[in-house]
């Protein structure tokens, strides 16, 4: 008979004894014992027998007396294999053989669910995407992983060499796949990693890509520079003309030191004006005042010498 159980679970090893005959336990030795005869339980006339038992085993060990099975606790990758139960009658003579029963016990451990992972993007001059998918902590080995890369148009499946590595203690499996490829720009693209194992599939959340736009020509750097400077001076000009035409004004205008010394000048011509103004006589009239002024003295010397 075959049976299964999980990793760190659980697991049923049963006897199928019928008992027909209604035999007291009190009257039977039960016992299980692995591939290699190790015991893992002996339940000796109706009372456990720890003595006997491998010390791998102790403690992990439960007997449900109404279904005849053995329940082994804390499941390992190493507990699988063959066991068997034995059942004897303990009478007077020794011990009786009555039953035996073998059964097969197979070792599952859920593996993680797969993940896509973006190792690098593609760049703006090149379409080329690289991904990694992995999955972890788990048992049996898968059978394959795959990426599965969905269009509008079509599905396509990548096989690729499965990385896989086992832990020494635990015997557990981790596994991961790497696909590098050219993204399709005209579409969208959605990719899932699939895990394929003994009975069934696990599938990664998809990674969706979109139809990849080209980015803008990039600008010559020359023009960029070019164009930079051209603002500068732009710019600079617009301060520098407006201050240069104020300076330019304001030496223009004469200062406060200037026009008093050319207010004194002024005056002082002014003046000068004024006195050739109140001294000076026509030609004519100084004339007339000679001669009068002779005739006068004349007559004034006539008249002395009388």
């Amino acid at each position: 008979m075959k049976s299964q159980a999980y990793f760190n679970e659980t697991g049923e090893l049963p006897c199928h004894f019928t008992n027909s005959q209604n035999i007291s336990l009190d009257e039977l030795v039960v016992f299980w014992q692995d591939q290699n005869k190790l015991v893992l339980y002996e339940l000796f006339r109706g009372k456990e027998n720890p003595q006997n038992v491998h010390p791998k085993y102790k403690g992990r060990t439960s007997f449900d007396k109404d279904n005849w099975t053995l329940k082994l606790h804390n499941i390992q990758i190493k507990d699988k294999g063959s066991y068997q139960c034995f059942v004897h009658y303990k009478g007077p003579k020794g011990l009786v053989p009555m039953y035996h029963m073998s059964s097969d016990l197979s070792v599952l451990a859920n593996f993680s669910q797969p993940e896509i992972m973006v190792t690098s993007n593609r760049t703006e001059n090149s379409g080329i995407i690289n991904l990694t998918c992995s999955s972890v902590q788990g048992y049996p080995e898968p059978k394959e992983m795959y990426f599965k890369l969905k269009t509008e148009n079509s599905t396509t499946k990548y096989d690729t060499a499965m990385k896989k590595s086992q832990n020494n203690v635990t015997e557990l499996y981790s596994v991961s796949i790497s696909l590098s490829f050219s993204v399709p720009e005209a579409s969208n693209v959605s990719i899932t990693c699939v895990l394929q194992l003994e009975s069934m599939e696990l599938h990664s959340l998809p990674y969706n890509i979109d139809a990849h736009t080209k980015p803008p020509p990039a600008r010559d750097p020359i023009l960029w520079i070019a164009a930079v400077l051209i603002m500068l001076v732009i710019l600079c000009g617009m301060v520098l003309v407006p201050f240069l035409t104020l300076r330019k004004r304001k030496k223009k205008q004469p200062g406060p030191s200037h026009e008093c010394e050319t207010n004194k000048v002024e005056r002082k011509e002014s003046e000068q004006n004024k006195k050739r103004v109140q001294y000076h006589v026509p030609e004519r009239s100084d004339e007339a005042q000679c001669v009068n002024i002779s005739e006068t003295t004349s007559g004034d010397k006539s008249t002395t010498h009388f």
